[in-house]
């Protein structure tokens, strides 16, 4: 039986080679091979690619088979029409300009009656003959040609005769002539478009030559729209019809525009053509149901503007503004009940829109009332008060805004609630800049402002009375939305354990509103919002809106200061005891937030320097660490403590910015907080790990004020408890690594020790090192750990080299220049010739170290 390795042969040599040899010529072979493999590889995929690549190879041509035109014959026909048309045109041009003075008047009109007889004739006998393209072309030539001729009556039979007038009265004759051409010739598409376009001069060309002002030429511009208006009507060629409607939409804008400019100084006159425009628009709506909406909302800014206009003679300057509101309120309430459908809705948005505007106009004092206060020009304190702001805007902004809330919130509709919350709540806010009220009103309305806002962020129920809220189709299981019973539809989803506590008007009458589900999301499947929810979030916003406004105003004085942060901190307390859901989290932290304004305000008015104020401020997280263990795993609890630790974090940066003694004595105090807080199993993990974070930043902070600059003072501290831990772990769990157990804390001291030696000249702390590092190796071999090995071995060898390399380099600098490079050689020679046995060792050594923990 045959072994199974025996020595091999080469092909070509008949006696078998030593070991050694064998395998070298083996491993040459073989490298060969791979070379070779890796070209015929890379062919390969190109050979395939090559074959896998789709190439167009022209198709074989047929016996008889007729080459593919470029172009259909249409469209090639109509390139030549075109441009036979615009060179023919360009000639008759060039003929009427250039070459008309060196013919007499006989010959001149001859050649123009014949031409332009020509080029009106030809169409006819052309369409007879089926020849579309070519009768548009010759007849876009003829119409070119018939005002060619008007042109050239003009210079040579009327050449005194006023322009414009002359040009309204060739643009009528001329649009009825087109007309006629076109109606008889109907297959013709051109004629009757560009008789509509010329139809649009006469009348305004006529007024302009009779110099008729703005306002008889904006008349003759609607005369001519509603002569638009009734072609869109009666015509029945799409082509016209669409003509006829761009004019009349120009012309209309531009009678209604002239109308709207010139009611601001002449009202009647231009509330008449305002009216005329109103009533064309509304005919429209009746006649068109497409166009019904826009020609409404046309029709109502009309009237607004007619009547608005008409009411500023008799309106003092200050309700004009006002006046335009009250109108636009009127219209929109004027139809509701005897106009189609349609027409009270655009109607409705024609109002709209000038309230909006009218809303817009009323906003800069609702601005200035909330941030004037914070652009202030008077030191905090002072007991000065800052310069009126606006004072010559008019004083009829809050008019409009309450105007504007009475109308909206006429509407049982949640978005017009909203709106009516925000319009009442700009109200009071722009009342104080709009009246000029003096500063402590002003600031007593602003805090009642904040109390109503919050009140109704808590009771949010008060603004849902009367609203319409659309029924919740019933989904196809019984279950509800949200997988529970069907009669848990109505429960407030936010997980908070307070629903046993609410009113129950939220479940008994239907407030969760499916009409707000995303689109295409069935609502089953969807979680619909609460009008609850978005009713207590507006107001919950225009609280915290007028509380930081109230906050800003009250720093011009120090009671002033004192009672608003009062006021506020019961306030947000009372938000987080009465509120629902996220609200509640949030007048919670606001709650904190001021209560450190408080206390910072406190420290500002006893005369504190900045580390005193951050000691103080120290009492807001101690604060609220007890409320959180008295909480416990209340919802509130943990973003009550995170906003304390930021009040916190501000007291750390207070005091690193004064004194940086005080500020280790800051980081101990957080320290201790963080403590306390971790023997609270729920906050254990996070809050030891900060604590030891502090403690230790307080210990760097501290020998840094001790002009301590020896680093294992500052790394010790981390390394003996973290040892300590990783002794622990080990014990709890003798599987875990050392490198979890120990590697952190080694490396807090090790690595900072070692770049210390190397850029120290001296020698003790290299020997300690080099001692330490030592001790700790062996141990890692004695105990079989990895890390201990790996980090004291590789410091130690560092260590070592550090100190060995002056002399290393004053002994190669003694030697031959030639001897270095003879030792590399030698060296790589060595590790040549036993590179399989280096391979096994460095594996072997792999091996024993990933045994090791």
């Amino acid at each position: 039986m045959a072994p199974e390795c025996g020595p091999a042969h080469t092909p070509g040599m008949d006696n078998a080679l030593p070991p050694a040899d064998e395998l070298v010529l083996v491993d040459r072979e073989l490298a060969r091979l791979d070379a070779r493999r890796s070209q015929l590889l890379t062919r390969r995929a190109w050979l395939l690619r090559v074959l896998h690549t789709p190439v167009a190879l022209p198709a074989p041509a047929r016996p008889g088979a007729r080459p593919v035109a470029d172009s259909t014959p249409r469209s090639a026909q109509n390139v030549l029409l075109t441009l036979g048309g615009v060179l023919l045109t360009i000639a008759a041009l060039a003929f009427t300009l250039v070459s008309w003075g060196s013919m007499g008047i006989g010959g001149r009109a001859a050649v123009l009656a014949v031409v332009t007889s020509a080029a009106l004739t030809v169409p006819a006998v052309l369409l007879r003959r089926g020849l579309g393209s070519t009768a548009e072309a010759v007849a876009a030539l003829g119409l070119v040609l018939m005002v060619l001729d008007a042109y050239a009556l003009r210079r040579v039979a009327l050449p005194e005769a006023d322009g414009a007038a002359f040009t309204a009265v060739a643009s009528a004759v001329l649009a009825g002539a087109w007309t006629a051409y076109g109606a008889a010739l109907g297959r013709l598409r051109t004629p009757l478009p560009v008789a509509v376009v010329t139809a649009q001069l006469p009348l305004p060309l006529g007024v302009l030559a009779l110099d008729g002002g703005p306002l008889a030429l904006a008349w003759a511009a609607l005369a001519t729209a509603v002569g638009d208006l009734a072609v869109v009507l009666l015509a029945k060629p799409a082509a016209v019809r669409m003509t006829a409607a761009l004019g009349a939409g120009a012309l209309g804008g531009w009678a209604l525009l002239t109308g709207g400019g010139l009611s601001l100084s002449s009202a009647l006159p231009a509330g008449a053509l305002l009216l005329a425009c109103a009533a064309v628009a509304l005919c429209v709506a009746w006649r068109a149901a497409r166009a019904a909406v826009a020609a409404s909302v046309v029709a109502g800014l009309a009237v607004v503007s007619a009547a608005g206009g008409a009411l500023r003679p008799v309106l003092p300057g200050d309700w004009e503004v006002p006046g335009y509101v009250l109108c636009a309120v009127a219209l929109a309430a004027a139809l509701r009940s005897a106009a189609p459908r349609a027409v009270r809705t655009g109607l409705a948005g024609a109002g709209a829109g000038v309230l909006a505007l009218g809303v817009m106009w009323a906003l800069p004092p609702v601005a200035a009332g909330l941030l004037a206060p914070v652009a202030r020009t008077t030191p905090v304190w002072s007991g000065a008060h800052g310069d009126p702001v606006l004072a010559g805007y008019p004083s009829t902004a809050p008019v409009v805004l309450i105007v504007a809330a009475i109308a909206v919130a006429a509407l049982p509709r949640l978005w017009s609630r909203c709106a009516a919350l925000f319009l009442v709540w700009a109200t009071l806010t722009a009342l104080p800049v709009s009246s000029e009220l003096p500063y402590a009103p002003t600031l007593a309305l602003h805090l009642a402002t904040t109390t109503a806002a919050l009140f109704l962020a808590i009771r949010p129920e008060t603004l849902a009375r009367g609203l319409h809220v659309p029924a919740a189709p019933r989904p196809e299981s019984g279950a509800s939305a949200a997988g529970g019973e069907p009669g848990t539809a109505g429960r407030d989803a936010s997980g908070d354990g307070d629903a046993a506590g609410r009113t129950g008007s939220d479940a008994g009458q239907g407030s969760r509103w499916p009409g707000w589900a995303p689109v295409g999301v069935p609502v089953a499947a969807s979680a619909p919002v609460s009008p609850r929810e978005v009713f207590g979030w507006s107001a919950f916003g225009c609280g915290l809106a007028s509380a930081a406004g109230a906050v800003a105003l009250a720093l011009d004085s120090r009671g002033a200061t004192f009672g608003t942060l009062g006021v506020l901190t019961a306030l947000f307390v009372a938000g987080a005891l009465l509120a629902e859901g996220a609200r509640r989290t949030v007048a919670a932290c606001l709650a904190v937030v001021v209560t450190a304004g408080l206390v910072s305000a406190g420290a500002a008015a006893a005369e504190f320097p900045d580390h005193h104020t951050a000691l103080a401020l120290l009492l807001v997280p101690a604060a609220t660490a007890l409320l959180g263990a008295r909480l416990r795993r209340h919802l509130l609890a943990l973003p009550v403590e995170i906003t304390g630790a930021a009040v916190g974090v501000l007291a750390i940066g207070l005091a690193a910015a004064s004194r940086p003694a005080v500020l280790a004595l800051v980081l101990a105090l957080g320290g201790v907080i963080a403590a306390a807080t971790a023997l609270r199993p729920e906050r254990r993990p996070f809050a030891s790990w900060t604590a030891g974070a502090l403690f230790l930043v307080a210990t760097w902070v501290r020998l840094a004020v001790w002009d301590v600059t020896t680093p294992e003072a500052y790394t010790l501290p981390v390394t003996v408890p973290a040892l300590v831990v990783g002794v622990l772990r080990r014990r709890r769990d003798p599987e875990a690594s050392s490198w979890v157990a120990y590697g952190p804390g080694l490396a807090a001291t090790l690595v900072p020790s070692l770049f210390a030696a190397w850029a120290d000249p001296d020698w003790p702390r290299p020997l300690l090192l080099g001692v330490a590092t030592l001790v700790v190796t062996l141990l890692g071999a004695r105990f079989r750990l990895q890390a201990l090995l790996v980090l004291g071995g590789t410091v130690l060898a560092l260590d070592g080299l550090h100190e060995l390399a002056p002399y290393v380099v004053q002994a190669v600098g003694a030697l031959p220049r030639w001897l270095p490079p003879a030792l590399a050689g030698l060296l790589l020679l060595a590790v040549g010739a036993t590179y399989e046995q280096r391979l096994r060792d460095a594996r072997r050594l792999r091996e024993r170290l990933g045994r090791m923990r």
